[in-house]
């Protein structure tokens, strides 16, 4: 077996149409080897039938029934690939790989929606199949692999029945607008596979998995190395990490930020398992010589696997270096959505330990989730998958973090909900922030606030008293809207008092009035600058004198409540009006009864032509007590 997964794959389904329905063991075998070919293809769904087959007509391979329940894994089959999981480790209890199966399958039904949005960029997709990005140049190149039309030759491979693959650019424009892919120029491209390349911070130095081909065995695969000369890539040579060894696999390098490490890919031996994740140091001959020539060859150090946990039982792979201690990479070992899913591993300072964590949907899918790399200093960049491709071709997506919004909004009204424009609405945040907005004719405000913060906000306008208000934001991560309202309190105009309520022709104030007295009480606590009138009213029944005594003595009833609770009486002043001055109908009062309209005065003469059930209405909202600032020193608009 020469890895030609491709032909075999066709060979198999040849013979599989061939074979009598009545030779089941013979048809399990075609089975099982089908589904091999279409496994290593990524073709999962195609593997997921042929196993069911191969199970189905009783092909003996215990291991058959893990890669089973893989391939259901893969497809999202949650459900499914959780029995097929069991019943392998019912034959095998304790298999790692079956175990963080399992593991995975169970988290990623119960995983909840991320922050992230992952596109497609069908600007930078073909037909075919593209895969490893890498930004590079300040982030205004884009390298990445593919085996679209425009790769050299016509020559197919054997392994996936597509061109071999090349290495492609797309630049930024003047804009800053993402031009449409082109082929790398110069000698780095050849008819063989190039691919998964990785640039040094300088954008000098390319790393690259070089793979030729032999017809006599399985193609293996290297690293190679390359210089930017003049805009172009000089002809890549070959590294030799590790001296005589021609039977591992060395793939997928990725140079750290500082040019210290270059981490890659192996099956040698010394492993977890599967494929690893190495690192050696370089040493020198990455620097560039007087003459801008290549210095060869690199003076490498000894190969360090990464070790656990890292590296599991099954595939680590494409490795990328956001910075020197954070390593992105894909693995099929570990417990994830299905397929190879994305990791972040974070080297601790201390202890040199990696502390992993797998990355959230959508950048992990059921499907093959590999090759990432970040715009610098921002939680945005590229990465590619085989998700929604039937062939199990790879694409290329753009992904982002939507950061959460929290959002304040507000208004600011007087005592009748009239709305006040202009007013200034000044916030200070426990973050340091300080900002300022003015309310439009609305009366209304609204500004973006950030997580986990303490607010002061604080409302002024002309011909009223400054109101505070405090709001401590939420820690959660989640868009937030909250609702911060300023019902302003004016001066040298009346304040209906609402809820203030006496016995029967008497002056004496009900339990039910406390809540509304206290919050003046708190008013006046608030502003020990100013002095208030207390006024009562009365409704147009009875004598005036009668009712103007009867107002003198509920108004003296609330300054007694008002001094009984520390307000001084230098502070206060009832007076008692009875039935004088009749309340004019605001908006808010008309909005509540419809047979009162805006500005109707509500005399004696006004209410006695209403019919009896809309004067006792009108007589109870002639019926009121209110106050009024009289001395506002300590507003300041």
């Amino acid at each position: 077996m020469r890895g030609e997964y491709h032909a075999a794959s066709e060979t198999y389904r040849k013979l599989y149409r061939n074979i009598s329905r009545d030779d089941y063991a013979m048809r399990g075998v075609i089975a099982f080897e089908m589904a091999e070919n279409y496994r290593a293809l990524n073709q999962s769904a195609r593997a997921v039938v042929a196993y069911g087959n191969a199970i189905r007509f009783g092909y003996p391979d215990t291991m058959m029934l893990l890669s089973y329940a893989r391939m259901l894994h893969r497809e999202g089959k949650y459900s499914e690939a959780t029995e097929a999981y069991r019943n392998f480790l019912r034959l095998q209890p304790g298999h790692r790989l079956a175990a963080n199966g399992l593991e995975g399958v169970v988290m990623a039904q119960h995983e909840r929606p991320s922050r992230y949005v992952a596109r497609r960029m069908d600007l930078f997709n073909s037909a075919r199949a593209e895969f490893s990005p890498v930004l590079a140049h300040r982030d205004s190149h884009l390298y990445f692999t593919s085996s679209r039309d425009e790769v050299a030759g016509e020559t197919r491979s054997p392994v996936t029945g597509m061109k071999y693959n090349d290495l492609f650019i797309s630049e930024k424009d003047v804009s800053g607008t993402w031009k449409k892919p082109k082929r790398l120029s110069g000698e780095i491209n050849t008819g063989f596979d190039e691919g998964t390349p990785s640039v040094s911070h300088d954008g000098v130095w390319m790393f690259y998995t070089f793979s030729g081909a032999d017809a006599h065995r399985s193609a293996g695969t290297s690293i190679y190395y390359s210089k930017r000369v003049n805009g172009k890539w000089t002809a890549g040579r070959p590294l030799q990490i590790v001296k005589g060894d021609t039977l591992s696999l060395f793939a997928h390098p990725a140079i750290c930020p500082s040019g210290r490490f270059l981490y890659f890919v192996s099956d040698m031996p010394g492993g977890q398992g599967g494929k690893d994740i190495w690192r050696v140091e370089i040493k020198s001959g990455l620097e560039v010589d007087a003459s801008g020539s290549l210095n060869m060859p690199l003076s490498l150090g000894l190969p360090e696997n990464l070790g656990l946990p890292v590296n599991s039982a099954g595939n680590e792979m494409f490795p990328y270096m956001r910075t020197d201690s954070t390593l992105y990479f894909s693995s099929d070992g570990h417990p994830g959505r299905g397929g190879l899913d994305l990791f972040e591993a974070v080297r601790e300072k201390n202890s040199g330990r990696w502390k992993l964590r797998s990355l959230p949907a959508p950048l992990n899918s059921p499907a093959d989730d590999f090759g990432i790399t970040f715009v610098r200093d921002a939680e945005e960049g590229f990465f590619s998958s085989n998700r929604d491709d039937v062939r199990g071709y790879d694409h290329l997506y753009s992904f982002f973090y939507q950061k959460t919004t929290i959002r304040v909004k507000g208004f600011a009204v007087d005592q009748e909900d009239e709305f006040i424009p202009g007013a200034t609405v000044s916030v200070v945040g426990s973050d340091g922030s300080q900002l300022r907005f003015i309310t439009n004719q609305k009366g209304e405000y609204q500004f973006i606030a950030a997580r986990g913060v303490d607010y002061l906000l604080m409302a002024s306008a002309e011909g009223f008293l400054n109101q505070k208000q405090s709001l401590r934001t939420t820690s959660e991560e989640k868009d937030t809207l909250y609702y911060v309202d300023f019902e302003m309190i004016p001066y040298d105009k009346p304040v209906v008092m609402e809820n203030i309520f006496y016995d029967y022709d008497c002056a004496t104030l009900r339990p039910e009035s406390k809540e509304e007295l206290d919050k003046l009480v708190a008013l006046l606590r608030t502003y020990p600058e100013i002095t208030i009138e207390l006024t009562a009213h009365t409704d147009r029944n009875g004598s005036e004198a009668y009712n103007l005594d009867l107002s003198a003595r509920r108004a003296q009833a609330v300054a007694d409540y008002l001094t009984a609770r520390g307000i001084g009486e230098n502070r206060l002043t009832a007076t008692g009006l009875g039935e004088t001055e009749p309340k004019r109908v605001s908006k808010n009062i008309a909005a509540k009864h419809v047979f009162l309209k805006e500005g109707d005065l509500l005399t004696e003469e006004f209410v006695g032509k209403l019919p009896p059930p809309q004067q006792a209405v009108a007589d109870q909202v002639n019926r009121r007590a209110e106050f009024r600032v009289i001395e506002p020193t300590f507003f300041a608009p």
